[in-house]
């Protein structure tokens, strides 16, 4: 039984590193717009499934289409900027609808272009085990979550040392204050979608490599991603791992211990008890109090 409980730890977090990076793009955008990019499950999604045809097509490993993923999908997150930047009333309600209308569409895109079957990674080399002494992951997921710290980290440098981090931080705060220090608010705003962009693509190619994909997938990494920024309050890069862990944790725990059945609600039921006892969040309620 203890061991049991140890790989389900285990398990988790390492689930926990891969929720967070795919969590990371839409804390992004959120942090600095206050826009929920209902598409983003979809564009993390399109980078799955680009990986899917490098590995499908040329017979290379999936990591081989992170470049090509990170300038389609970089790409498709501007278009999709583009059109919210045209929204001039009532944003945040707006957004939500216009974004939920991309979703719809990139699935469908999804579907023409791939089909409807559920897709894996063939390459035996990430799917081998790793065993570290009664634990046990495969290689992909081991590789990614340290690939996941290593993009937190430098997202974090970048936010706080670079001057587009510092703007939009500063957009974030104040947008009209930002203006008046020489800050473009739809420049600082286009780099954050772009930057979400090239972290969902490499999220996507992680999401194949270690799991299955399918079109309709991309509504649940939405719902994912959602539950971990709230969890971790506005703009908070380490709330983001840590949100993204306790789901990891939580949901391992009650598959081992209960029920698969039992999963999605489990997640629910932590998401609302963090929200009940913090409302902010767990790092935003932490940067109050200090």
């Amino acid at each position: 039984m203890t061991e049991l409980i140890l790989q389900a730890l285990y398990s988790g977090l390492l689930q926990g590193g891969s929720y967070a990076l795919i969590a990371l793009g839409l804390a992004l955008v959120f942090g600095t717009m206050r826009v929920i990019n209902l598409a983003h499950g979809e564009l993390v999604l399109l980078a799955a499934y680009i990986a899917y045809s490098v590995e499908s097509g040329l017979g290379l490993n999936p990591a081989w289409a992170i470049p090509i993923a990170l300038v389609v999908v970089s790409a498709t997150s501007a278009g999709v900027y583009w059109l919210v930047g045209r929204i001039k009333q009532d944003r945040e309600i707006n957004s939500l609808i216009l974004t939920f209308g991309i979703g719809v569409i990139l699935t469908n895109l999804i579907l023409l272009i791939w089909k409807a079957d559920v897709r894996s990674t063939s390459s035996s080399w990430l799917q081998e085990a790793f065993v570290v002494g009664p634990l046990y992951s495969m290689r992909s997921e081991l590789i990614f979550f340290v690939v996941s710290l290593l993009l937190m980290g430098g997202l974090w440098w970048w936010l706080s040392r670079s001057w587009y981090g510092r703007a939009l931080r500063a957009v974030s705060s104040n947008r009209d204050a930002a203006k008046l220090m020489g800050i473009a608010p739809g420049r600082t705003e286009l780099v954050s979608f772009i930057v979400a962009g090239m972290l969902a693509g490499f999220a996507g190619v992680a999401l194949y490599s270690y799991g299955v994909i399918q079109p309709a997938y991309g509504g649940a990494l939405t719902v994912k991603a959602f539950i971990i920024t709230v969890l971790a309050g506005v703009g908070s890069i380490p709330g983001v791992l840590i949100g993204a862990v306790l789901l990891g944790v939580a949901e391992a725990l009650t598959v081992t211990l209960a029920s698969s059945a039992l999963q999605e609600l489990a997640g629910m039921t932590l998401f609302l008890l963090v929200l009940f006892v913090m409302p902010n969040g767990l790092m935003g309620a932490a940067r109050r109090r200090g």
